[in-house]
């Protein structure tokens, strides 16, 4: 199994984020750090501080050197897909080629409603997600782009410069819904990512994920299967939970720290999950 973590950018400072990414960024076990795409905390206060995902991103690509660096995940509804393959391109440079582009079609009510942000429903905001997903990965590897789909249009667009990694910087989708989300997953993503009531749910989602595969003819072994595990009850029952979705066949677990966790609680982590490495 392998491992990374996770921050939550809500109720924290920019210096407590950056010391624990760049604490990471020096233990090896950790192969990639993952912020959260929101403009309003998730928990606790509601009207309290939350930083951008993105601009924290490429800052932290600057930050950091070896450990790969994503966005769990990206709200499709919140940027322009053209714009935000831009904004994967440039982020990809900044970061000499780490960067994991992480999208989901968007949820949140509260926000949307606040900033002025249409949230469409969820059949049109799955066929926007499905065609916006297709856009970014075009724009990212082709010269140009030329689409012209039901909600997007674009006509010899370019983005450039190119991203480091090529064709394009690996996708991640994330989210749980069978009928579309998992199905776009099984045609575009690298990495599918899922946070399941509990093991038993996330196993057979993982087997919707395979029937996907079968159906448009994609190996299943070319997409990192990974799963979120959070830090409250403890090191140990954490390590213990990353342990039941090993076997239950995650390839990665994201270690999700508590707001606030010190840079040292890293070291004691990652010993807790060595023997799962």
């Amino acid at each position: 199994m392998r491992f990374a973590i996770k921050t939550r950018p809500e109720h924290q400072t920019w210096a407590e984020i950056r010391d624990v990414w760049v604490a990471a960024d020096d233990i090896d076990l950790f192969e990639s750090a993952w912020n959260w795409d929101h403009f309003y905390p998730l928990t606790g206060d509601l009207t309290g501080p939350n930083l951008e995902a993105w601009t924290s991103l490429a800052a932290l690509g600057q930050a950091t050197r070896r450990i790969r660096i994503g966005c769990q995940v990206t709200g499709m509804v919140y940027r322009h897909p053209a714009v935000l393959a831009n904004m994967a391109a440039t982020t990809d440079i900044i970061s000499g080629g780490r960067l994991e582009i992480g999208l989901g079609a968007g949820w949140n009510q509260m926000e949307c409603d606040a900033y002025g942000i249409d949230l469409p429903p969820l059949r049109e905001r799955f066929d926007r997600f499905d065609e916006g997903v297709e856009v970014i990965v075009r724009l990212l590897s082709d010269t140009t782009t030329t689409f012209d789909g039901k909600y997007l249009h674009l006509t010899e667009a370019r983005c450039e410069p190119k991203p480091v990694q090529r064709p394009h910087p690996p996708i991640t989708i994330g989210g749980r819904g069978r009928t579309r989300t998992l199905r776009t997953a099984a045609r575009w993503a690298q990495q599918w990512n899922a946070i399941a009531g509990d093991v038993d749910e996330w196993r057979s989602l993982k087997d919707t994920l395979v029937e996907h595969c079968a159906a448009l003819g994609r190996d299943p072994a070319e997409i990192t299967c990974s799963v979120n595990v959070r830090l409250d009850g403890g090191i140990g029952a954490a390590a213990e939970l990353a342990a039941a979705y090993r076997d239950a066949g995650a390839d990665l677990a994201i270690m999700n720290l508590p707001l606030q966790a010190p840079p040292d609680v890293l070291g004691s982590l990652a010993e807790a999950l060595a023997p799962l490495a």
